[in-house]
C-alpha cells in the first residue's frame, strides 16, 4: 500500500505562494469537476485567514496523479506560527520550497528549510513567481544554494531539482527558455520521482503520532497524523500513550476519515504510510501516540521552539463590561484558554497571582492576537495587556533576552530613518546591500522588546513602501532599557457620549481616536497627546444654551477623521499602566486605573 502514496509539505515564507500553489494542484489533478465554482486559496478555510490573507493553521488535502494518491499539507508562512510547521514536517516524506521570484530565500525560509534539513528531508526547489517583472530566478537559485550550504546540508540534499513556476497561471517548467508553460505536471511527476514513499512497518503492530488536533460537534476530538507501523481497522480497541510513554486512555476508533480532495472520507481500514485523522478518544492531544494495546514505547515527537512574548488576558472590568459579550468570566476564559493549548503547541498558559487574570505566552504578537481575535468572535469580553518578552537566566547567572533577525526592504530614499528608528531600539545592522530597482534590503540583530509597535511606525517612515519580515534568531545578552512611546494620551474624566462640540477644541491637543456620538466612560483613552505626558479631558461637555444672541456667527464644527486603531495596532500601541479592551463588537484603549485620583495617587507613590 505505500508504494502508492507520496507524503509532501510545501514550505515558505509568507506570502510566496503556498496556498495558490495547492489551488493549481487540486484543478489539474481532476479533483474539481471541470464546470465547478472553486474560490482562490481554497485550502484558507478559516474567515479570518481569507479576511487576512494568510494561512494560519496546517491543512492537508490528497490529489491522485497517474495511480498514486500524493498527500499534501499546506503550511503557514507568519514565524509566528511556525509551531505548526514543526510538527507537521514529522509526517512528510519530502518538502517543496517554494520561493519568491524576485524577494529571494527571507526569514521564515531559513526557519523551515532548517527545521526540514535537519530531518533529513531532501527538498524540491520551486522558483515561483517568474512572472513578476522584477523576477530574478537566476540570482534567487544561487542565493537558495548558498542558503542550504550555510545550513549544513548534506550533498544529497544540495543536490535538489529546481523548477519554475507561476501558481496563480498554474504552470512549472524546469527551463525559462525552453519548455512550454502550460500545466503543473512537471512537478507532480517530479514529486513521485523524487519523493520517497513512506518507509513504515506494514506487519508491526499499530503506531501514529498525532500532529494535528480539532474539534468536531459530531464525533468530538479528531487526530490527525500518519501511520507509522502497522494498520487500524474501525471500532478497534487502540490506547494513547504520553511523550513519556505511560498510557493516557484506552478507546475504540469510532471513525477513520482521510483526506481526498478538500474532503474528508470515512474509511474502514487505513494503513502504514497514509495520513488519516481518527476520532474516539477524549483527552489524547498534539504529540501523544495512538498505537494498539501491546505497544509500550511512544513515537519520539519534535521538540518545540519556547514561546519568547507573554501577555496578560484578564476579565473586562470597564463600565461597559458584558453589554456585547456573552462569556465574560475568568472561569469561560481559563476553560477556553485550556481549550487552545491543547491543540496548539507553540502556547503557553499559567495562573498569575490574581484570580481574574492569566498568562498567555506564544511566539509573536500576531499568534496572539489571532487567539484575541477569535475569541472575541466567540463572544468572549477580555481586557488584555501589553506584550511583553520573557526574560531567560542563563547558566552563569546573566539575564537575557530573545533577539530577532529583521530583514528590511525600502526605498533607498527611506533607509537611513529606518537604520536611525532601529539603532534607537538597541538594533544592530548586520547587512545593507542595493536589491535592485532603487531598493535596499538592511539586516539587523534587534532584540524583540525593541520591535514591539514599531511595525506601525515603520510604515508611516517609508510611507507604505516598506516590507519587514522578522523571526526569532537565539537569546542573548539584555540591551538596557529602552524607550516607549513618546507621546501621552488623552484620558477620557466622565461616561457618556462623546460631543462634537468638545472634540473640536480637543482635537487641537493631538489625534483622536474617538468621533461624535461615541460612548466613553472615565478613564478610557481617547486620543494621542502631541507631547509626553497624558492629559485628562472631557469630551461629554455640550454647549450651553441660553436666549441670548450671539453677535457674531457660531464657529463652524469640522472634526479630523479619528484614527481606527486594528487589534495587533492597539496591542502594540497601549504603554505598561494601560489595557486594550476586547469585546465582540468593539476594541477600546483604556487605562489600568480608571479613576483619576486613583491614578494620581500612584503616581505619587501612595496606592
Amino acid at each position: 500500500m505505500t508504494e502508492d502514496i507520496r507524503n509532501v509539505a510545501i514550505i515558505a515564507h509568507v506570502d510566496h505562494g503556498k496556498t495558490t500553489l495547492c489551488d493549481a494542484f487540486l484543478r489539474q489533478s481532476g479533483t474539481f469537476r471541470e464546470n465547478q465554482q472553486v474560490e482562490t486559496c481554497v485550502m484558507d478555510s478559516g474567515d479570518i485567514e481569507r479576511e487576512r490573507g494568510i494561512t494560519i493553521l496546517a491543512k492537508c488535502t490528497s490529489i491522485e496523479w497517474k495511480n498514486t494518491r500524493i498527500n499534501i499539507v499546506d503550511t503557514p508562512g507568519h514565524a509566528d506560527f511556525g509551531g505548526e510547521v514543526e510538527r507537521i514536517l514529522s509526517m512528510v516524506d519530502g518538502v517543496i520550497l517554494l520561493v519568491d521570484a524576485a524577494e529571494g530565500p527571507l526569514p521564515q525560509t531559513k526557519f523551515v528549510v532548517g527545521k526540514a534539513l535537519k530531518l533529513g528531508l531532501r527538498p524540491i526547489v520551486v522558483i515561483n513567481k517568474v512572472d513578476r517583472p522584477d523576477a530574478r530566478p537566476d540570482e534567487v537559485l544561487n542565493e537558495v544554494f548558498d542558503l542550504f550550504a550555510n545550513m549544513g546540508a548534506t550533498d544529497e540534499q544540495l543536490d535538489f531539482p529546481t523548477l519554475y513556476a507561476s501558481g496563480r497561471e498554474g504552470w512549472a517548467v524546469y527551463d525559462l527558455q525552453k519548455d512550454e508553460r502550460k500545466n503543473i505536471y512537471p512537478l507532480m511527476d517530479k514529486i513521485l520521482e523524487h519523493v520517497p514513499a513512506p518507509n513504515c512497518k506494514k506487519d508491526a503492530p499499530f503506531s501514529m503520532l498525532v500532529t494535528t488536533l480539532e474539534y468536531d460537534p459530531f464525533v468530538g476530538r479528531i487526530l490527525t497524523g500518519r501511520i507509522e507501523s502497522g494498520s487500524l481497522k474501525v471500532n478497534t480497541q487502540i490506547k494513547a500513550l504520553s511523550r513519556d510513554g505511560h498510557t493516557i486512555e484506552t478507546a475504540r476508533a469510532s471513525k477513520i476519515m482521510a483526506f481526498r480532495g478538500l474532503k474528508r472520507t470515512a474509511l474502514e481500514e487505513a494503513f502504514a504510510g497514509d495520513i488519516v485523522s481518527v476520532a474516539g478518544f477524549d483527552k489524547a492531544t498534539v504529540a501523544d501516540t495512538l498505537c494498539a494495546n501491546e505497544v509500550t514505547e511512544a513515537i519520539p515527537s519534535q521538540p518545540i521552539d519556547p514561546p519568547t512574548l507573554a501577555m496578560t488576558f484578564s476579565i473586562n472590568t470597564s463600565p461597559f463590561a458584558g453589554q456585547d459579550g456573552d462569556k465574560v468570566t475568568s472561569r469561560m476564559i481559563w476553560e477556553r484558554l485550556c481549550k487552545e493549548v491543547e491543540g496548539n503547541v507553540a502556547l503557553k498558559i499559567s495562573k498569575t497571582d490574581s484570580t481574574d487574570a492569566f498568562e498567555v505566552a506564544g511566539r509573536g504578537e500576531l499568534q496572539l492576537g489571532i487567539l484575541i481575535e477569535t475569541m472575541r468572535r466567540e463572544g468572549f469580553e477580555l481586557s488584555i495587556s501589553r506584550p511583553r518578552v520573557l526574560f531567560h537566566i542563563d547558566e552563569n547567572g546573566t539575564k537575557t533576552e530573545p533577539y530577532e533577525e529583521v530583514v528590511v526592504d525600502v526605498d533607498d530614499e527611506y533607509s537611513g530613518v529606518v537604520v536611525n528608528k532601529m539603532s534607537e531600539r538597541k538594533a544592530d545592522l548586520i547587512e545593507m546591500h542595493p536589491t535592485g530597482g532603487n531598493k535596499t534590503r538592511l539586516v539587523f540583530k534587534a532584540p524583540s522588546r525593541g520591535l514591539i509597535g514599531y511595525h506601525s511606525e515603520f510604515l508611516t517612515d517609508t510611507c507604505g513602501t516598506g516590507i519587514m519580515n522578522r523571526i526569532f534568531s537565539e537569546y542573548g545578552p539584555y540591551k538596557g532599557p529602552i524607550e516607549g512611546r513618546h507621546n501621552g494620551a488623552l484620558v477620557c474624566l466622565e461616561q457618556g457620549k462623546a460631543v462634537a462640540y468638545s472634540l473640536f477644541s480637543i482635537q487641537d491637543r493631538g489625534k483622536l481616536f474617538v468621533t461624535h456620538n461615541t460612548p466613553v466612560y472615565a478613564g478610557m483613552i481617547i486620543g494621542e497627546n502631541a507631547k509626553p505626558g497624558d492629559i485628562d479631558v472631557n469630551p461629554i461637555k455640550g454647549k450651553k444654551l441660553t436666549n441670548m444672541r450671539a453677535a457674531g456667527k457660531d464657529e463652524n464644527i469640522i472634526l479630523t477623521p479619528p484614527t481606527v486603531m486594528s487589534l495587533e495596532e492597539a496591542l502594540a500601541y497601549i504603554n505598561e499602566d494601560e489595557l486594550v479592551e476586547v469585546t465582540p463588537k468593539n476594541i477600546r484603549l483604556r487605562k489600568k486605573l480608571l479613576d483619576y485620583n486613583d491614578r494620581r495617587k500612584f503616581e505619587r507613590g501612595r496606592l
